[in-house]
């Protein structure tokens, strides 16, 4: 490659001002471009790289250097040229071609004084990597070599052809990171070549995009290598000016001519020219490429969402300043890393940061590895990498294969930026040094104004390590923690002790170094404390089918993972249990009173005063979320109970941040990042209280959202000793799905409940899930109700988690005996033992068990039959299929003779001939056992096959019998069905497990019957080779003091393993990290699995309550097909029990209106836990189609409201809540409330207590919130479609409730957009009331071949409410489109004014047109032709006209608009103005209130794709009305007229129009240069024209005075948007965007308002103020009444008197005197237009329009003022368009008066 390193130059004669210049230098036709600097005497040393690929240098080779002043009015002023023959390289290729005050040429190739000192030289890759890493983020030599070698292939560039060819440019953008800012809602604004794109709108300072932008080009190479690449990230949620958070620009040429022409995949550092020392603003990652003909794209394959980047590399400008910092990671020790059982590991610790990895020492043989050493990074702030990941591995000889575990820190959480805090942090992107602790605050905000954040700090504290199985991947969006992607297993594995500290400056010190052996600096922070953990299971519900008993295991860390046994045993699982079958589709375990508890003790660190803070703020931001959830689901903003719910909120909030937080400057134990992160939580508060109590009610929702997103970024706790808490769902004893709890959540404090964890102490409600890559998909595991306590065992003397409830602790153990000869004995018993455990395996006789300390046996051993585990999996089953397969084979002869096993299963297990089963007691069979004919089978129902040895079973069966055939089978199946009788599924359950009738047959030595491994029986049966009981030893605590006697339950109760440990502990040595520990341990030699007791919370005393569901209907369910909804239904489920509603047709909007009500529900709770933490209700969407295939759509959780007595029950209001698919994905929402009623011994015999109406075999909606319904018609006016792109044949689907409607498809929607037919009536039942209003979907289908049909485009309308009106109203007037055509005697008029006016307007643009008209604010195109024309403005004060008079010099257009603003001056007096007014709007025409946003005639809807968010593209627009009224039930009564009156045909339309737009003048205008100020200019854009003259810009203004008129033809409704753009001029990088507005002209042409031209106050008809309009007031008045439905107004001859509508009006009463103003036209035209104004319609007018942009929505980016006329070609010329050019300076004499002198 050839590298130029371009040193100075000089200047001479110096130029005055001081130039900028910028030197460009050509090699190969490739350019490359240094900075500007300013200064005659400039200096760059700035490196220049070009590929030499495989041409190398020739002998005529050089390089052609231009040096130009950048800063010069003048365009890019030109200095001077040279060119530098590079002969001298070719003959010595291995030095340098020094050339020092080489002498540059001006134009005529002269000699100047100028001269250039530059160096080049031919470079290899060796001489590259000796260049170091001196600039690790600039574009290098050294980054431009590797680029080389990462695309071997694209090692030729092919020669290009300077004629114009086709270029593509792509540019990907992936994702940011570490943005600056505080609540930024980022946009990433990309300009290529001039052309603007906008990514969607994000949240966060990690945003993700994926988004892909391209720009096609048609230039000559060099023009197209010389466009920029400008990629900027704005934050839209700010004003412009502050808006940018970072650019990068490029130009194209450096694009093609890196490798593959393509960046791929780089990091982009983001920096603000204007301050350039603020460092890096963050890093945004980009592909980008720039294809030519014949060019290949790269095939990029990585995920999109990897984020273990190796390729670190940093593209930014080298102006900007590096901010370097040194990372000290201080790596002292590890704990408890386990990999395997019975495994010892070699365990080496890896720290990865920004693709960096650096390692500790191999430990070997131990897990306890003590390294005590420093491992240092070097960085840049802000750091590009979101986190550090810290990867333990094992390492035996020196070989690293397995990984024990992993954990991530987030760089966001242990550093700050300061922008945390709304306009506190520091102008720059480094943060300072820990301040020292400060003393509490003592008045709001005394630190605020110098907090600017913190560097990275940790510890001295322990980070979890976990490994294994990993949770499901989610990717969100907005989450302000470690990306779910980057997240660690499950599985705990240890954890690290490390210490991270940040210097600024480095110390010279290597990368890795060791600590001294003295650290007893940190020893305070290990001192360790014990924990007790209580678990109480309350109910297991929503689970599959477990085929196999399940259990639960709960652990923190290693403490209860029953898989470890190097630690002592606890009672960390529950019982085995069975799930049976609930008689819905889910399944539950039956615990019923008897809750299954556990204990874990453990050794833990003290961070109580860390979790006391974290625990505050977490009650801070749950009542916010609480209360915005509310807020949300109150979609009524009429709702009274609104406002007083969002007072309620900042009355909460204010409480909760004013509440302080615990001060860590004054505890010992507090590291540097828990004063740091106190500070900033602090402050945050502070400032959320004083937003809070100065909120407005304006955008509640958005508002508070913005607060709770700020509070979630300050909540992670990193140095969070405590692991959390694991519970495992468990089945053949492996971890089928999980719960993860924080056990900050659950910790308690004794400081109080606030400071304790929100789940502490109370129930909660976990969702299970499966690990990643099992289970199925959208379905839970289980959802599981526990009670959970954790804290230090000294505070848990006094533990009582529920008010109800005795703890029982029993030991166990299995008695088993086997048959032989009809004899049960333990002798025949092979390889069991005769006492065992619920498995069969491991031998627990009765002897062998001793009391642990502090408890003792309360009484002999008894026999309790587990009733549990012997339900029946169909106890809940209505009805049983059973099935016999009947089988035979071929005897020697041929014939089918039974075989050898006539009957079995489907799998060919034996079981009972059909004949002998019997049916159980209490079912009944309808019909005997028939042969299943409904398969693959043949006139009999057998099937055959071949049998394969040893089975003798065929593995494929056939229906066709073949001679070579042996076997052959056929199904019998018949079902039973249970009898109904007085006793519930649930009843009969109970009854089986004796709670409540003891007295059941039952026999009295306690033996169940079965097979090890399968389910065992009460009774006996034929196959039965083995019987069991269970025997139970209650044990008590003895009276100890101080401490719970549940977490006394440690160790084994065996005798020989107890002994075992104690001889281990009297052996064993431990390390002194380890001593606490080491007690804990059992010796490594003990593999048997322990017994432990099992430990219940019994439930005597149960409640019965009542649910009553309030269903009314779904909404927002988004769908792409054409049928939304087939057959949908809600399936509620409440604990252990499940109801559904009616199914319903197809339906976007399903509306239900039903009651769902479970009768006699058991609880066995307190009924105040009850009502704290009541049972959550889940509502499960699903829709059922034709074949009886259900799949779930999506779920609603939440709690209901309880009533413990039914005197106080009022009806809960009916809310809507989210329907979310999987656990996060929102997919609509559905309107219900949910009460539970306890019932009362009073209230007991009324069942249901509460009167519900019972209609149509369903119980309804109370009548208190029953709609009232009532038959309505929907009546619409289907106008049109707009803006679709890429449709065909599009049709209008209209879906409301149940009921449907569809258009005709529109056949030619290239020319004529408009339905064919122009109303559709629906009529309905629907609710009155605005809270259970009935959306109206509109869909719009497009057909294609082959009947195809694709939903492209849909809208919602909310509320019908705007659209009721009274269809009998005497005053009702239809819309009717307007009169856009002439009367036969016109036409001739008509023809003659095509034939000349628009043929020789033609001519007339063809040579206006101004040149250097630009298209983007690069060329702007527009195509012109006899319906484009435009027609320039005459410049000047006064447009010629043949009509001049003696006023015509005193006053023009611009003294009209004075007048009407008051801002004429006082000299200038005009007699006549009175008759020459001007409505000034300040705001846009369609905004005025009394104009109806001149929708009157037809409204627009904006069409989606998706859910519609604030940025989501609007693929479309639907143009139609709607009037909902009353329909009379009664087919006899008399209907209502219509309201859309059927057009037979639209003629008017499409509609040929001329359109002037005029520009008067702008202000406010937001600042786009570095002065404040800008340089606007105006485009114009409707359809395919583009208007506009970017070098008429308007310099170093805000408030800018255009005065112009740009004249154009259109067809409406083909081009009915008017696009007004502003831009900022720019001399070299282009043009932005200062903001637009869109017209939409279709609505002002419809309008009955007569919006499409002004009406003027005065006829004139010569002079400044002429009538501009194409009808006179006469005819215009005609218009307004045949529109209006009224007859035409009659005129007197005289013309001084007209009857119109029914009245006569005179214009007298008008003119009081003759009006003495010239040229106002006839009487009869003057009493026309008096009355026309009294008519409401549009005056003549200058409307004020605001300015947006999109990569700002919503937010003012100035205004316009300006106006339009459009001018139909059917209705003839239009008037003389109005001249508004600005005024001009007039010449006038100076004339001085000189006094005499004196004589």
């Amino acid at each position: 490659m050839l590298r130029l390193i371009m040193q100075s130059a000089k200047i001479s004669p110096p130029l005055s001002p001081p130039p900028r210049p910028c030197v460009s230098v050509y090699f190969r036709d490739v350019k490359r471009t240094t900075r500007e600097v300013e200064g005659n005497h400039p200096v760059w040393n700035e490196t220049l790289i070009w590929h030499l690929w495989n041409h190398p240098l020739q002998k005529d080779s050089f390089l052609q250097i231009t040096l130009r002043d950048m800063g010069s009015v003048k365009k890019e002023r030109f200095i001077g040229m040279a060119t530098v023959l590079l002969k001298p390289l070719v003959k010595k290729p291995r030095q340098i071609l020094f050339v020092n005050d080489l002498t540059l040429l001006n134009h005529s190739m002269m000699p100047t004084e100028c001269t250039v000192t530059l160096q080049a030289a031919l470079m290899t890759y060796k001489d590259i990597e000796k260049i170091g890493d001196e600039d690790l983020l600039a574009i290098t030599a050294q980054e431009v070599a590797k680029q080389k070698l990462m695309f071997p292939s694209a090692t030729v560039h092919k020669a290009l052809s300077p004629k114009p060819q086709h270029f593509q440019v792509r540019v990907q953008v992936f994702e940011a990171r570490q943005l600056m800012g505080n609540d930024i809602k980022p946009v990433v604004k990309v300009v290529i070549g001039g052309h603007q794109h906008h990514s969607r709108i994000k949240m966060g300072n990690n945003p993700f995009f994926n988004e892909i932008f391209f720009q096609n080009f048609y230039e000559a190479p060099m023009k197209f290598f010389d466009e920029i690449i400008l990629i900027q990230v704005m934050n839209s949620s700010v004003m412009r000016f502050n808006a940018e958070i970072g650019r990068f620009q490029t130009d194209i040429g450096f694009i093609y001519n890196c490798p593959g022409h393509t960046l791929l995949r780089k990091w982009l550092g983001l920096c603000q020219p204007n301050e350039r020392n603020s460092g890096v603003r963050g890093y945004l990652k980009v592909t980008i490429c720039a294809l030519g003909v014949g060019d290949q794209a790269p095939v990029d394959q990585k995920l999109i969402y990897r984020v273990d980047d190796t390729d670190t590399r940093i593209f930014k400008s080298s102006v900007v300043p590096i901010s370097i910092a040194y990372l000290q990671f201080f790596i002292y020790c590890a704990e408890d890393l386990h990999l395997k059982k019975h495994y010892s590991v070699s365990p080496m610790l890896e720290v990865e940061l920004i693709g960096e990895k650096l390692k500790t020492h191999v430990q070997t043989q131990t897990e306890s590895p003590i390294w005590n050493q420093i491992l240092t990074f070097r960085i840049q702030l802000p750091c590009l990498s979101s986190y550090i990941k810290f990867r333990v591995l094992d390492c035996p000889r020196n070989r690293c294969n397995d990984e024990i575990g992993t954990v991530s820190l987030s760089l966001n959480q242990i550093s700050s930026t300061g922008a945390e805090i709304e306009g506190k942090q520091a102008p720059c992107a480094l943060p300072p040094a820990p301040l020292p602790p400060e003393p509490a605050l003592s008045h709001p905000f005394p630190l605020a104004g110098m907090y600017s954040g913190f560097l990275p700090c940790f510890g001295p504290s322990f980070l979890t390590l976990r490994g294994g199985k990993k949770a499901p991947f989610r990717m969100k969006e907005e989450d302000p923690n470690i990306p779910n992607i980057v997240k660690d297993g499950l599985a705990y594995r240890g954890r690290v002790f490390l210490e991270l500290i940040t210097h600024i400056k480095s110390r010279q010190e290597a990368k890795m170094k060791d600590l001294s052996l003295d650290v007893i600096s940190v020893e305070k922070h290990q001192n360790r404390q014990k924990y007790g953990l209580c678990v109480i299971f309350l109910s297991c519900t929503m689970m599959p089918d477990f085929k196999d008993l399940i259990q639960f295991e709960v652990s923190i860390g290693h403490y209860g993972n029953k898989m470890d046994l190097s630690y002592k045993p606890l009672v960390s699982t529950t019982q085995y249990s069975p799930a049976i079958y609930d008689g819905n589709i889910y399944h539950y375990v039956p615990w019923y009173n008897t809750k299954p508890v556990v204990a874990v003790t453990s050794f833990w660190e003290d961070v109580g005063f860390r979790m006391n803070c974290l625990n505050l703020l977490q009650f801070t931001r749950d009542r916010l979320k609480a209360n915005l959830d509310t807020l949300k689901s109150m979609r009524n903003p009429r709702d009274p109970a609104l406002l007083p719910q969002w007072e309620k909120l900042l009355r909460e909030l204010v409480e909760d941040c004013k509440r302080p937080l615990p001060c860590m400057t004054s505890q010992p134990k507090a590291t540097d990042l828990d004063k740091n992160r106190w500070k900033l939580r602090r402050l945050l508060l502070q400032e959320l209280a004083q937003k809070a109590k100065q909120a407005p009610p304006r955008d509640m929702v958005a508002t508070a959202e913005g607060w709770l997103y700020r509070l979630n970024a300050v909540l992670p706790e990193p140095q969070m000793n405590l692991p959390d808490v694991m519970i495992w769902l468990m089945a053949r004893e492996q971890r089928a799905a999980y719960a993860q709890v924080p056990a900050h959540s659950i910790l308690f404090s004794p400081h109080g409940a606030r400071h304790s964890g929100r789940f502490c102490g109370k129930t909660q409600t976990l969702f299970l899930q499966y690990p990643e890559g099992e289970g199925e998909k959208d379905t839970l595991p289980a959802q599981l109700r526990v009670c959970m306590w954790l804290g230090n065992v000294t505070d848990s003397r006094d533990l009582e988690l529920l008010r109800q409830g005795e703890v029982v602790v029993y030991a166990e153990t299995y008695e088993n005996q086997a048959k032989f000869k009809d004899q049960w004995g333990q002798q025949f018993l092979q390889h069991r033992p005769n006492f065992s455990d619920v498995t069969g395996h491991k031998a627990l006789p009765k002897e062998d068990f001793r009391e642990p300390p502090g408890w003792h046996w309360a009484g002999p051993w008894t026999v309790e039959p587990q009733r549990r585990l012997l339900l029946d999996t169909d106890i809940n089953k209505s009805q049983v299929l059973e099935e016999v397969y009947e089988n035979q084979r071929r005897d020697a002869v041929g014939a089918w003779v039974p075989a050898a096993i006539p009957n079995t299963d489907v799998n060919g297990e034996p079981v009972e001939a059909r004949e002998i089963v019997k049916c159980p007691q209490g079912w009944h069979v309808k019909q005997t056992w028939a042969v299943e004919l409904n398969h693959a089978v043949d006139n009999e129902g057998w099937e055959y096959g071949v049998g394969i040895p040893p089975s003798g079973l065929p593995q494929v069966w056939n229906s066709v019998e073949k001679t070579y055939y042996s076997r052959r089978r056929r199904r019998w199946a018949r079902v039973r069905y249970r009898d109904h009788g007085q006793l519930s599924h649930e009843q009969e359950t109970l009854s089986f497990l004796q709670l409540h009738h003891p007295g059941l047959a039952e026999d009295e030595a306690g033996w169940e019957y079965g097979v090890f491994g399968s389910k065992f029986h009460l009774n006996p049966e034929p196959q039965s080779r083995f019987r069991r009981r269970c025997w139970h030893r209650r044990l008590a605590p003895n009276k100890v003091k101080g401490i719970a006697p549940i977490f006394l339950l440690e160790g084994s109760l065996s005798t020989d393993m107890k002994e075992q440990a104690r001889r281990a502990d009297m052996v064993s040595s431990t390390r002194r990290l380890d001593r606490i520990m080491s007690s804990r341990r059992a010796p490594p030699g003990i593999t048997q699995t322990p017994s432990l007791p099992f430990i219940y919370c019994v439930f005597n005393k149960p409640h019965y309550y009542q649910l009553f569901c309030y269903i009314y209907q779904a909404r927002n369910l988004m769908s792409s097909h054409v049928q939304t909804f087939q057959g949908p239904f809600i399936r509620l489920v409440f604990l252990n029990h499940s109801q559904c509603t009616q199914t319903l047709k197809s339906s976007t909007a399903p509306t239900w209106a039903q009651t769902l009500i479970f009768q006699h529900l058991l609880l066995y709770e307190n009924p105040q836990d009850t009502r704290e933490s009541p049972p959550c209700v889940v509502l499960e969407l699903w829709q059922r189609d034709p074949q009886g295939n259900e799949t779930l759509w999506g779920r609603s959780i939440w709690h209901p409201v309880v009533w413990l007595d039914a005197q106080d029950r009022i009806l809960p209001p009916m809310r809507w809540h989210p329907l979310v698919k999987g656990l996060e994905d929102e997919e609509g929402e559905i309107l219900a409330s949910c009460e539970l009623i306890l019932e009362t011994e009073s209230l007991r015999q009324q069942l249901p207590m509460l009167s519900v109406p019972w209609k149509n075999g369903i119980y309804i909606l109370p009548k208190s919130i029953q709609p009232t319904l009532r038959k309505m018609a929907i009546e619409m006016l289907v106008w049109g479609l707009r803006n679709m792109k890429q449709v065909r044949s599009p049709q209008l689907l209209v879906e409301c409730w149940e009921e449907s409607l569809q258009t005709e498809p529109i056949r030619d929607f290239q020319t004529n957009p408009n339905f064919a037919q122009s109303a559709l009536l629906l009529t309905l039942y629907m609710p009155t009331e605005e809270t259970f209003a009935l959306p109206l979907v509109l869909k719009v289908v497009d057909n294609q071949d082959f009947g195809q049909e694709t939903v492209v485009g849909q809208a919602n309308v909310h509320s019908l409410q705007p659209y009721f009106c009274d269809p009998w109203a005497e005053d009702y007037v239809p819309p009717r489109p307007p009169t856009l055509s002439v009367k036969k005697y016109q036409e001739l008029l008509g023809y003659l004014y095509e034939k000349f006016w628009f043929k020789s307007s033609k001519a007339e643009v063809m040579e206006a047109q101004p040149r250097g008209i630009r298209n983007n604010p690069g060329q702007l195109r527009g195509r012109v032709g006899a319906e484009e024309a435009t027609v320039p403005l005459p410049q000047g004060p006064k447009c010629p006209s043949p009509y001049q008079d003696e006023y015509d010099q005193e006053v023009d257009w611009w003294s009209k608009l004075f007048w009407a603003t008051g801002d004429a001056p006082q000299t200038l007096k005009y007699k006549y103005k009175d008759y020459h007014t001007l409505k000034v709007y300040d705001c846009e025409l369609e905004a005025v209130p009394a104009f109806q946003g001149l929708q009157d005639f037809c409204q627009t809807f904006k069409l989606y794709q998706e859910w519609p968010r604030l940025d989501s593209p609007v693929v479309g627009e639907f143009k139609g009305q709607f009037r909902v009224y009353p329909f009379p039930e009664n087919p006899e009564a008399p209907k209502p007229p219509r309201q859309f009156p059927l057009w037979p045909k639209k003629e008017d339309f499409p509609q040929q129009c001329l359109v002037r737009v005029y520009i008067v003048r702008a202000f406010h205008l937001q600042p786009q240069d570095f002065n404040g100020l800008c340089d606007p200019y105006v485009i114009l854009k409707l359809g395919q024209t583009m208007l506009g003259n970017r070098d008429k810009y308007q310099p170093n203004t805000l408030d800018p005075i255009f005065g112009v008129m740009f004249e154009l033809s259109c067809t409406i409704p083909l081009e009915k948007d008017l696009e007004i753009q502003l831009y900022d001029f720019d001399l070299f990088s282009p043009d932005d965007m200062i903001g637009t507005t869109v017209i939409d002209l279709e609505d002002r042409l419809l309008s009955g308002f007569g919006a499409r031209c002004g009406l003027s106050k005065s006829y004139c008809q010569s002079g400044p103020f002429r009538w501009r309009d194409q009808m006179p007031p006469s005819l215009l008045l005609e218009h307004h009444a045949k529109r209006k439905g009224l007859p035409p107004p009659l005129f007197s001859p005289e013309g001084d008197s007209v009857y119109y509508n029914g009245k006569k009006f005179e214009l007298q009463s008008f003119e009081l005197k003759p009006p003495r103003a010239r040229f106002l036209g006839s009487k009869k035209e003057r009493l026309a237009l008096y009355l026309l104004h009294t008519q409401g319609l549009v005056p003549e007018h200058v409307e004020t329009r605001t300015l947006y942009s999109d990569s700002q929505p919503g937010i003012d980016q100035g205004k316009v003022q300006m106006w339009v006329d459009i001018f139909p070609k059917k209705l003839g010329p239009p008037g003389p368009p109005v001249n508004i050019g600005p005024r001009k300076p007039k010449r006038a004499p100076l004339l001085r008066a000189v006094p005499p002198s004196p004589a």
